[in-house]
């Protein structure tokens, strides 16, 4: 039986796994680095190690101290996503050492791992796959000979990972050569593996995914679908589920083919089936995440189903609570990835002490974050900060709601994209559900965020109540005698929730 949980990660995904711990009455062990000694998760677990080197030392790919401390608490180890979460040595070595890993076997993580792999077994279980190759690319002779075969455009991936990390759209034959070299550097430095593959690449596609959930019993359950097609250089932005795109013949088909295929592989805990959808709504499987997804949230919010809560009892031995036919999904859901990037600047990372936060609240909202007033965003990991949901009876309504908590989602001291998910939100081809991985370099004004001033006056009077509070704490530094303070900072913040309530 399960009774303490060590997450072997940071940020928002240790603290959301950590309140369902909660919620479940079990003790909790967070892992941190000097970096992220005053990150929200290390403060709210019972206990809390550090597993720095140095204080340099950033990383947290310490499979054999994470490991040790999993034995020394008493922990099953949970590994979010990211960091260990498809590792299959590590999940391997802790089966070997009597730790609960709270994921699917070590061998099903290594066989989807090898994205190759995972092509030829789903395959062979019934799901139709991109045309391509399902091994490594052994030379560039080769990779130009299946290139012509299958034409192009094509797409070359990393065989390790994913976050688009290794990526490269191939237009032409000019453009290969150059392409396999930044693939494989891109994936050797991510992945620490330099191994590439080809794709057929869906034109307009439509990247949908499918959520399973399954236990060691046989029994195996989807979720439904997640849209998830607004992205930027293959990194997700914006989720919603249930997908507006698809036709519900499609969607049924597209289901049951995933819960076949899982239950062939003989798949238990979370995991998710991603497919490309063209135009024409052809679907082709093309790589399975074995662990919980980044936006797993809208799944839970139109399901009431809590994923994490089911990993858990799965991992402990139990069956899954329910079966398929007491899943209901209900209204829509959305999910934006708020980054701490500047969006009038190519989105380039913005570090820094967030000065001023403020979070939506009220009906139908779920925030996921980590993050506070006073917290510095490092450079050092990646750039989400949160994760704003909302939900809706419908789309239209679950729009209102985002369009509605975006606005009052407030922070200060760095930049983030909270404006450019604004804008997403608020365009038409968006609103009517036209649009698929293309959007963003097609149907979306992105010279409008840098022309655009915010209208939003909160702002103005934020920064300057900061601003007049700096100057009078760098005059009363320089003074003297006692310094004559001027209007204080609450009464700006009066000032603020005035103009944002009439705004």
């Amino acid at each position: 039986m399960i009774k303490k949980i060590l997450v072997a990660n940071r940020g928002e995904i240790a603290l959301r796994i950590f309140r369902t711990c909660r919620v479940m009455n079990l003790d909790t062990v967070a892992v941190y680095t000097h970096v992220d000694r005053g990150s929200l998760h290390v403060r709210y677990a019972e206990e809390a190690y550090c597993i720095s080197d140095s204080p340099d030392d950033i990383s947290y790919l310490k499979p054999d101290k994470i490991l040790e401390l999993a034995k020394m608490t008493g922990a099953a180890i949970h590994p979010g996503y990211g960091f260990l979460s498809e590792n299959a040595d590590f999940a391997r070595q802790c089966e070997k050492e009597g730790v609960i890993f709270i994921g699917p076997s070590a061998d099903i993580i290594e066989r989807m791992g090898i994205k190759t792999e995972a092509r030829k077994i789903m395959k062979a279980a019934g799901l139709p796959i991109v045309p391509g190759i399902e091994t490594p690319l052994s030379s560039i002779e080769e990779a130009r000979k299946v290139a012509e075969e299958i034409g192009y455009p094509i797409m070359l991936k990393a065989l390790a990972g994913g976050g688009g990390k290794g990526m490269r759209l191939v237009h032409s034959a000019d453009e290969l050569d150059e392409a396999i070299r930044l693939s494989k550097s891109e994936a050797a430095n991510a992945f620490g593996n330099d191994a590439v593959y080809i794709e057929k690449y869906i034109e307009h596609p439509h990247h949908i995914e499918v959520q399973v959930l399954g236990d060691r019993y046989g029994n195996i359950v989807h979720l439904g679908e997640r849209e998830c097609s607004v992205q930027r250089r293959n990194q997700k932005l914006i989720e919603e589920s249930p997908s507006p795109f698809l036709k519900p013949e499609v969607r049924k088909k597209m289901l049951d083919l995933s819960i076949k295929a899982v239950k062939k592989i003989g798949y238990y805990s979370a995991g998710t089936l991603e497919f490309m959808v063209d135009k024409n709504q052809n679907f082709y499987f093309l790589e399975m995440n074995t662990r919980l997804q980044v936006e797993h949230p809208v799944t839970e919010l139109c399901t009431g189903v809590d994923i994490v809560r089911d990993m858990i009892l799965v991992a402990g031995g139990n069956a899954l609570p329910y079966k398929q036919s007491d899943i209901v999904i209900q209204g829509s859901a959305i999910e934006c990835r708020i980054y701490a990037e500047d969006p009038a600047n190519n989105f380039m990372p913005s570090p820094g002490i967030i000065k001023v936060r403020e979070v939506p609240e009220g009906r139908n909202i779920r925030l996921d974050s980590s993050v506070y007033a006073g917290f510095e965003v490092s450079l050092h990991y990646d750039s989400m900060i949160a994760k704003l949901c909302s939900w809706g009876r419908t789309r239209e309504s679950a729009i209102l709601t985002m369009r509605r908590a975006l606005r009052e989602y407030k922070m200060l001291g760095i930049k983030t994209t909270i404006p450019f998910h604004q804008r997403v939100l608020m365009n038409d081809a968006f609103s009517k559900g036209d649009y698929d991985t293309t959007f963003i370099d097609t149907r979306f004004d992105k010279e409008d965020l840098k022309k655009r001033k915010s209208s939003d006056p909160t702002i103005a009077i934020i920064t300057a109540a900061l601003r007049h509070y700096e100057l009078e704490k760098e005059a009363a530094a320089r003074a003297t005698t006692l310094p004559v303070v001027g209007e204080s900072l609450w009464k700006y913040y009066g000032k603020l929730q005035m103009t944002a309530n009439n705004y």
